[in-house]
């Protein structure tokens, strides 16, 4: 499914993502040259740093959704998108073992892209939030 160049409906699409762990949409959605300003550790480039946090979510989560809070498009064309996060913590999630209890956390994503693919991301989760839910 092609979503053309709605940057809007790229970025809803990629928190979607997060959801379903489709590891095949990461590939119609991001392009392989994604620049993440805020990459994981130990990641080899920015569209395996993707792959690797929509892998630690699906194993880590499950019922997870994604509810986008505000959406919107600055005027040199970044879509800028705070959402929230809620699951039940039922894997291991970067070394914390499965708490069984539900966790909700927000972030914001600002994304750039080109000829229909993320081409460069900046990022923030609230993992203090999260990492509050999980060890108390």
């Amino acid at each position: 499914m092609s979503l053309g160049n709605d940057t809007s409906a790229l970025a809803s699409a990629v928190l979607k993502v997060y959801e379903s762990g489709d590891l095949d949409r990461v590939e119609e959605l991001i392009s392989p040259e994604l620049v993440d300003h805020n990459q994981p550790a130990g990641t080899e480039s920015g569209i395996d740093a993707v792959r690797v946090l929509v892998r630690s979510v699906n194993e880590g989560f499950t019922g997870t959704r994604i509810e986008e809070i505000f959406q919107g498009v600055t005027t040199d064309g970044w879509v800028v998108s705070q959402w929230r996060m809620t699951a039940v913590h039922t894997g291991d999630w970067f070394g914390v073992p499965a708490t069984g209890r539900e966790v909700s956390f927000t972030g914001i994503d600002l994304w750039r892209a080109e000829n229909g693919r993320m081409v460069e991301v900046r990022h923030a989760e609230d993992l203090l939030q999260l990492q509050a839910q999980l060890t108390v």
